[in-house]
């Protein structure tokens, strides 16, 4: 089962400095219809302007992670981390007891992330930071760039029972993501325009996946695609 939900359907906000919008309910978007997927909770599709950010503010028992498409995010925290995440690369929070940050676009231009809030599979943990360059141009195929399951050594880890992967692939390409017996996956093509398993998807759509073996998917465009499989 492949549910396409277009860009255009998505709840979200437009705060001058932030142009926001939730694949979930988020904030002052509430719909009964898209809470989470399963321990997917929340998918937002943020644009910050330049000069611009999230001032310091708290998380507790959530697993968040930053997938930067353009730009640039500087991330500061009362643990003491600092880093600076570029366009292709991945920040990983884990929340834990509690950790109050700070997310700002320090670049000329406009910055353009995916945040992605996965529920833990334990609460009351001590919290952390982490963030890993992923070069777009050494992706073959599926790439995983977090992941709280056993094996995915390379990847930032999360405490959840997901694996966030992306793709770049030009026109024609087509890369296969294969989920065991019972996961779910969330998809969206951050740029371009794919198939996926015979549904159309364009830019910023996203694709919810259910009962599915194998995602074959197909670049009509020169696409990048970022996909969480989850529990």
């Amino acid at each position: 089962m492949l549910e396409l939900r277009p860009f255009n359907s998505l709840g979200g906000a437009h705060h001058g400095w932030l142009d926001a919008h939730h694949h979930f309910s988020f904030a002052e978007y509430y719909d009964p219809k898209r809470m989470n997927w399963g321990n997917l909770r929340v998918w937002n599709d943020d644009v910050i302007a330049p000069g611009t950010g999230f001032p310091q503010h708290p998380h507790r028992d959530m697993e968040i992670i930053t997938y930067v498409r353009e730009g640039a995010i500087t991330h500061q925290d009362n643990l003491g981390n600092k880093g600076r995440t570029e366009a292709g690369d991945v920040q990983v929070m884990s929340a834990g007891t509690g950790i109050a940050h700070s997310e700002y676009n320090l670049e000329a231009t406009e910055t353009r992330i995916f945040q992605i809030w996965i529920i833990p599979n334990e609460t009351g943990l001590a919290p952390s930071w982490g963030a890993k360059p992923f070069p777009k141009g050494q992706r073959e195929g599926f790439v995983t760039l977090a992941s709280g399951k056993a094996g995915d050594d390379q990847s930032l880890r999360i405490r959840a029972d997901a694996r966030l992967v992306a793709a770049n692939l030009k026109a024609g390409e087509t890369a296969e993501y294969r989920l065991d017996s019972g996961r779910r996956a969330y998809l969206v093509p951050a740029t371009g325009a794919i198939e996926v398993n015979g549904l159309r998807a364009q830019a910023r759509d996203g694709v919810a996946v259910a009962d599915e073996q194998v995602l074959r998917v197909t670049a009509i465009e020169d696409s990048e695609i970022v996909l969480v499989d989850v529990a």
